[in-house]
């Protein structure tokens, strides 16, 4: 039986300096899980607007169904611009409020998470209340939480981190987000494996991959902690390594390989996507075999 995965999030363009290129986290996870192979369905919301209309066409052109996508007359389609460092590592201006910020929950949604295997959120899309309360709502139906933290400030609180942290049973957090989670939480680690055994046990969450940019990643699962290296590329820009690392890491873990194979096809998809430009370059499932290095 084929898998089925739900993510709810942003949808929205993001607005490069030579152009703007379809993105959010949330919806970069739902595509890059579509092109391994996995059926995965997007709850969101796009405004009455041109930006709208091309974020649905680009999805379509990419084989992915619209159906859970809302559309909000009083609310615009997201936006997002996007500066690259020397390094290309991107930073992000999130215009608010958006339609996104406004998803409802329906009858058709809940139905979607109770026939997934997992439901993937994050803490960026809770900024409004009215989007957080359809996620605290759809969780209860999860079988499978998984939570992708995804700090963007100033969009997010101790108590709203706390709060989505008690839901997750998987955990994605990156090297600058676990420093704010120590501090944050009072986690006493010195190592990576400390750290991440101090927040598993504090919130009882049983699977926590750390992402650690051209360093690799690590994963944490009922106590043992397994390592990666990464994979060593040109990088073009961040955008979306996160999401497809992510998505690979969901991918694998649900078709049931070995966590090291899950591990480096992970890290593998996460370097590919980060040495093209933007968040949703071309590949498909055979990119577990192809070399990097």
């Amino acid at each position: 039986m084929q898998n089925k995965v739900i993510t709810i999030g942003e949808i929205l363009w993001d607005v490069f300096p030579e152009g703007k290129k379809a993105g959010g986290s949330s919806m970069n996870v739902a595509l890059n899980l579509h092109k391994q192979g996995i059926e995965s369905r997007f709850i969101s919301a796009i405004g009455h607007d041109e930006n709208g209309k091309e974020l649905v066409n680009f999805l379509t052109g990419s084989h992915f169904g619209t159906d859970l996508i809302q559309i909000n007359a009083a609310l615009p389609t997201s936006t997002v611009v996007v500066q690259l460092d020397e390094n290309h590592q991107a930073t992000y201006t999130i215009k608010q409020p958006v339609a996104w910020d406004d998803i409802k929950t329906t009858a058709e949604n809940i139905k979607a998470v109770q026939q997934a295997d997992a439901l993937v959120y994050c803490s960026l899309t809770c900024r409004e209340d009215k989007s957080k309360k359809t996620i605290l709502e759809l969780l209860d139906h999860a079988k499978t939480k998984i939570f992708d933290i995804n700090l963007r400030a100033p969009f997010y609180s101790k108590e709203l981190i706390e709060q989505l942290l008690a839901k997750a049973d998987i955990l994605k957090i990156n090297e600058d987000e676990i420093v704010w989670v120590k501090e944050s939480f009072g986690l006493t680690g010195n190592t990576d494996e400390q750290l991440l055994k101090q927040l598993s046990s504090q919130f009882n969450i049983e699977t926590i991959c750390l992402t650690l940019g051209d360093k690799g990643a690590c994963v944490l699962k009922e106590g043992k902690l397994f390592k990666h290296a990464g994979y060593k590329v040109q990088v073009a820009d961040t955008v979306g390594a996160g999401d497809a690392f992510l998505a690979t890491f969901i991918a694998c873990y649900l078709q049931g390989y070995p966590m090291e194979t899950t591990l480096d096809n992970a890290c593998k998809v996460g370097a590919f996507v980060a040495s093209q430009p933007g968040a949703n370059p071309e590949y498909n499932k055979k990119i577990y075999h192809m070399s990097l290095e």
